[in-house]
């Protein structure tokens, strides 16, 4: 394989806080966002993480003749027979902020006891060498948890406000940058990303 790890890769997303958390993990690698290229947001119009991603790192990868790294991620909640799913950006609408989305969420649960409040985030990342790659590589994090009936907390994004960690006895929003990195969905399927990407060289 021609790849590197003094080679930038391109990171298909334009979520700060995403950003943020990726080059923190990926840190052996030089990750460029997909916003220095001009690149727009790849319409996801897959039904699954795992197609989405594929989704948007193709068209990263397309577009900046770069190799791409993408992410989808979302809440599935059991209550709600796994809403918001793949569509949980978008859960109140298209263009929705993090406050909406959120706000939804506990509406949806305002009836749900606390024991039946049970989810995961789910992260499924994606490497593709150039935009052809017939062999990407995937990558899955889940990270269990029970969302809260009211937004505590202040770091992270997302519905990290309202999804209680029962080993830490807080929420997502609660936690330091370098703890949320070592047990998130996101950070576990980084690390199981960067060890594919390292047996690809």
């Amino acid at each position: 394989m021609s790849f590197s790890t003094s080679q930038n890769i391109v990171l298909a997303s334009g979520n700060l806080g995403k950003i943020k958390e990726i080059q923190a993990i990926l840190e052996d690698y030089p990750i460029v966002a997909q916003s220095a290229f001009n690149i727009t947001e790849a319409e996801e119009t897959g039904s699954t993480f795992v197609e989405n991603a594929i989704i948007k790192a193709r068209h990263a990868a397309f577009h900046s003749k770069l190799p791409a790294i993408a992410d989808d991620s979302g809440i599935v909640v059991d209550a709600l027979k796994g809403a918001p799913g793949v569509i949980s950006a978008r859960y109140a609408g298209v263009g929705a902020s993090d406050q909406d989305n959120v706000l939804k969420l506990l509406q949806a649960l305002e009836c749900v006891p606390e024991t039946q409040r049970t989810a995961r985030f789910i992260c499924v990342m994606v490497f593709m060498e150039h935009a052809d790659d017939p062999t990407p590589l995937i990558a899955q994090g889940v990270w269990e948890g029970l969302i809260t009936t009211q937004a505590i907390g202040s770091q992270g994004f997302g519905y990290d406000p309202v999804f209680w960690v029962p080993s830490e006895q807080c929420t997502s929003a609660e936690l330091p940058a370098t703890i949320k990195n070592a047990l998130s969905h996101r950070g576990q399927a980084l690390r199981y990303l960067s060890n594919l990407i390292q047996a690809r060289k």
